[in-house]
Order: C-alpha cells, then structure tokens, then sequence
C-alpha cells in the first residue's frame, strides 16, 4: 500500500513546512532498458530539490562544512506510483518539516507534467559534530539561527 498522508508529524502549533520545487526532465542515462526512470535514481531527484532548498535557507553544504557540521542520511524511503519516463518533464517538491531537535526530516513529492503524482519519499538527516564524530544531542548553532528564523517567519520570503 502506498502513503498518501504526510511522513512526519509536527505539532498544531510548530511552524508550516520550508517548500521548494525544482523541474528537470529525465535523461537518458536516468532510464533503464524499458526507458523508464531506474529506481535507484529517485533519492537522487529528491536530492535535487533538496539541496536547492537547504542552498536558500542557509544551510548550504559549504556552511556545514565552515563549521564542521555534518548532516549525514539516517532514514530514506521512497514509494512509487507510477513511472517516469524518458524524456519526461517532472517535478519534485522537497518540504522540510519542523523538528525542534539536531536533524532535518524532510517529505518529497514527484509530480509528472500532468500533476499525476510519480513517487513520494523521505528522508532525515542527523547533525553531527565533524571534529568528533558524534551526534549533536541539540541543534548547532547554524541550524539553531535557521529554526529561529524560521519560527520568526523570515525564511518562507526565500523560497
């Protein structure tokens, strides 16, 4: 069975989601022999929107990297609806969801150009510190400043 409702739930009172939408067309190194999209290159649609999101908000790969942050992939999941196919124009929504903790859970969407709905998916990413190795147990200041702007409603203007 395929998920229709959300990944992650927040609480009634958190902020609404940080949303962005990239469009691309699949290629032909994307496709396997039935030219449709390999399903192993979805997390890297997901990834396309993703990095286009977190780019504008401010937590960019090269901040993390400034401050020895890491963020690497705990959780991905990908559900399937129906394929992309060569040629295709697409889009794909990364929505990353409020979490008052060290990590970045984010919801995806991919929607064929006929707004039919491709595959849905998540991921989350646990902050960790790069000098030692663990995990941050609260929020570093870099993703602190962007949960209190985010909070403060600076960041949707951005998108």
């Amino acid at each position: 069975m395929r998920r229709k409702k959300k990944y992650f739930n927040t609480a009634p009172d958190a902020p609404k989601p940080l949303e962005l939408t990239v469009t691309r067309c699949l290629h032909f190194s994307e496709v396997d022999a039935l030219a449709i999209a390999w399903h192993g290159h979805y997390l890297r649609f997901f990834e396309d929107a993703h990095t286009e999101l977190m780019r504008r908000i401010g937590l960019s790969y090269q901040k993390y990297r400034e401050q020895q942050i890491g963020a690497p992939v705990a959780q991905a999941h990908v559900d399937y609806h129906r394929p992309l196919l060569l040629d295709q124009q697409f889009s794909v929504t990364a929505r990353l969801c409020w979490n008052d903790g060290a990590r970045l859970d984010t919801e995806y969407e991919i929607r064929c150009q006929d707004g039919s709905l491709a595959a849905t998916g998540y991921t989350v990413q646990m902050l960790m510190d790069l000098r030692t190795q663990e995990p941050f147990l609260v929020p570093p200041k870099l993703l602190a400043d962007i949960q209190q702007r985010w909070k403060d409603n600076e960041l949707f203007s951005l998108l």
